[in-house]
């Protein structure tokens, strides 16, 4: 039997994998709008609600290849309040969209953990989408002081 932790492994490999590579070969120069787009069509026009998610990430790190980001979002993981998906987005990377984890009510808990890289200081954006069809947005910012994109 799998347990929580094999279960959210599973899907973080899987949406690993199914990242697009696009980003491998365009541009190094990250935009806002591209990261205003992709989250458009995350919502698909919706406005997404603030709160019910917490993000942890460092405010500052050394480094910006592998860092620590948890999300959380407050659900009972129940029939009729669960937590469908959350998506990350880095707003100044090449390729803004960072993951986005499909989750089942079976989880029990909605949070997902992994390490993500950031280029530059940005702001990392979550949403989580609702089984109701509701969407709730959480921002975090990280500070890269050195490193994977030269001076914060």
């Amino acid at each position: 039997m799998l347990n929580r932790r094999d279960i959210l492994s599973l899907f973080a490999a899987l949406a690993a994998a199914g990242l697009p590579l696009g980003g491998l070969m365009g541009s190094a120069r990250a935009a806002p709008r591209d990261a205003r787009k992709h989250l458009a069509e995350i919502t698909g026009g919706i406005k997404p609600k603030k709160g019910r998610i917490t993000i942890t990430l460092p405010k500052v790190t050394d480094q910006g290849d592998f860092v620590p980001l948890r999300v959380a979002v407050e659900s009972p993981m129940s029939e009729v309040d669960h937590v469908k998906a959350i998506h990350i987005v880095a707003e100044r990377n090449p390729t803004p969209a960072v993951a986005s984890f499909y989750l089942s009510r079976a989880i029990g808990k909605a949070e997902v953990s992994t390490r993500i890289r950031l280029v530059k200081t940005q702001v990392v954006v979550a949403v989580a989408e609702m089984s109701d069809g509701s969407l709730f947005l959480g921002k975090a910012r990280c500070k890269i002081s050195t490193g994977a994109g030269g001076c914060g």
